[in-house]
């Protein structure tokens, strides 16, 4: 791991998160959200990844230090955190990134895996500092963005075979956000499953589709936040 740890305001309350900075020294932000197990050692990874491809990552820590491999605990953890602290934390972090001396621009990028997922769409919804939004295959029952203050471009991945984020369920989000007139784009990759972008994760994870999303989340982000 190449970040460190950092604390930052939020509304009052202090948090953490795993700050990992550019390898060019400066580059645009991008808050990266964890999945329900907590800011584990993927998400870590993540991050690290997003700073050697050029930008400024940030991970908050929305469990407060707690992480777990059991899936029992890590669905009590998702129903268990406060949309409103949750929406504290997210503003927070786009506070202590675009502060940052190695963040370049004046949005930045979220992009957020399962519970992740649908927190950055929220995100994106709560924040209009937020220039791009990736979502990989989101899913929580307590979270409802409202996509009638989504302005960034959102960009969304999805599995063939997905319990959680189903095709019925991404159909209807496909749906809503055209009845609001919003901009996205979304891919569902044949032969995967839900979660197939961790690594950490081998009896899910694709590393072809893995690899051509995270091509195209780069893109995506090198795209709109050029000029932010």
């Amino acid at each position: 791991m190449n970040g460190e740890t950092v604390h930052f305001d939020g509304n009052g309350q202090t948090y953490s998160g795993y700050l990992s900075r550019s390898a060019a020294g400066t580059g645009p932000g991008v808050i990266v959200i964890q999945e329900w197990w907590g800011l584990v050692g993927h998400v870590r990874d993540v991050a690290d990844r997003f700073a050697e491809a050029g930008f400024t990552a940030l991970a908050p820590d929305f469990y407060h230090g707690k992480t777990t491999a059991e899936p029992d605990e890590a669905g009590s953890l998702m129903m268990a955190l406060e949309i409103d602290e949750a929406a504290r934390v997210i503003r927070g972090a786009v506070d202590r990134l675009l502060e940052d001396d190695g963040t370049t621009g004046h949005k930045v990028g979220v992009v957020g895996f399962c519970m992740g997922g649908q927190l950055s769409m929220f995100a994106a919804c709560i924040d209009e500092r937020i220039g791009a939004c990736v979502n990989f295959y989101g899913i929580h029952p307590s979270v409802s963005p409202d996509f009638s203050r989504l302005q960034s471009p959102l960009l969304g991945f999805f599995a063939e075979h997905d319990d959680y984020a189903s095709p019925a369920a991404v159909a209807g989000l496909q749906r809503e956000l055209e009845e609001k007139g919003r901009v996205f784009e979304f891919k569902t990759f044949p032969d995967t499953h839900h979660a197939f972008f961790n690594s950490d994760r081998p009896e899910v994870y694709n590393p072809q589709a893995a690899g051509e999303a995270w091509q195209e989340t780069l893109k995506f982000f090198r795209t709109h936040l050029k000029e932010s």
